[in-house]
């Protein structure tokens, strides 16, 4: 109602491969059981398709992820989150992104004057949805 735009969600994004769920946020990359966040099972699932990449290689690229770009400190809430680990992570695996309404609502709040307002809160924000374990290559998961 603020913004003056319709917003179907704010979306969490994660990306279901190996037999594990993987997600993004202020505490790093971290895994779980598919649907064993506190957020629990998704509303919407979007199928991008099979991978080729083995898991070996997978967790290699991971653990390269959370070395560099995805490191818990990198987190922001508009410019650097869940689905922009998701959005890279479903490129290495499948050559696809994940859709442009959830990509694109960041900057679509933010292009609003009561997303610019709010923007010095929301960007104080650290999420990181409990109930996963954070990722470490060392011993797969801690």
């Amino acid at each position: 109602l603020h913004t003056g735009k319709q917003l179907d969600g704010i979306w969490h994004t994660s990306i279901i491969v190996h037999k594990d769920e993987f997600f993004y946020g202020s505490g790093g990359i971290s895994s779980c059981a598919p649907g064993g966040t506190l957020l629990g099972p998704p509303d919407t699932v979007v199928d991008l398709g099979n991978t080729e990449v083995t898991e070996e290689i997978f967790l290699e690229y991971l653990s390269s992820l959370g070395e560099s770009m995805f490191r818990g400190e990198s987190y922001n809430l508009f410019e650097h989150n869940c689905n922009t680990f998701s959005n890279e992570v479903a490129q290495f695996l499948t050559g696809r992104k994940i859709p442009s309404y959830i990509t694109d609502l960041p900057s679509e709040v933010l292009a609003t004057p009561f997303g610019q307002a709010l923007r010095p809160l929301l960007d104080s924000i650290q999420i990181q949805p409990p109930g996963g374990n954070t990722f470490s290559r060392h011993n797969g998961q801690s």
